[in-house]
């Protein structure tokens, strides 16, 4: 039996438009899921960092990092210049500067380099606390970016 030329073409088009629209689909996943391996590890560092700061830390919680988010600091809190949502663009508090979201489902840059993460909560706590913040509560703040949706 001799297969038609014109039913394999029409078949391979239709495979090759099933494969585009599949690769349309999935590429957007491809970030998150990278994100979700560099969180990981990020959270992992913090754990250790915890565990050795506090030998009766068990992990972390989303609902303590939303908390430590909008806690007042005397005036300013977290939520001061990057608003009540980590899905929102912030304005800086004294130089109205624009601050990008924080959680990556809303800007798939955050959370991507752990060095830059850390720089930031250098900079912010040791601003709005006037001191560094424990590894649990980094911890705790990175699981509510993540789990924000």
């Amino acid at each position: 039996m001799v297969a038609n030329p014109m039913k394999k073409e029409v078949a391979m088009t239709r495979i090759s438009s099933l494969l585009a629209v599949a690769a349309i689909l999935v590429a957007p996943s491809f970030p998150a899921q990278a994100q979700t391996g560099i969180s990981a590890a990020l959270l992992d560092s913090y754990r250790n960092a915890a565990r050795q700061e506090d030998s009766g830390f068990r992990d972390f919680s989303a609902r303590r990092g939303e908390a430590f988010f909008h806690a007042k600091n005397g005036d300013l809190s977290c939520a001061s210049c990057h608003t009540d949502s980590p899905k929102q663009t912030g304005r800086h508090a004294k130089t109205g500067k624009a601050i990008e979201a924080l959680a990556p489902v809303a800007n798939a840059r955050r959370l991507s380099d752990p060095a830059k993460v850390e720089k930031w909560f250098k900079r912010n706590c040791n601003d709005v606390l006037q001191r560094p913040c424990t590894a649990r509560e980094k911890g705790d703040f990175v699981t509510w970016l993540i789990s924000a949706q």
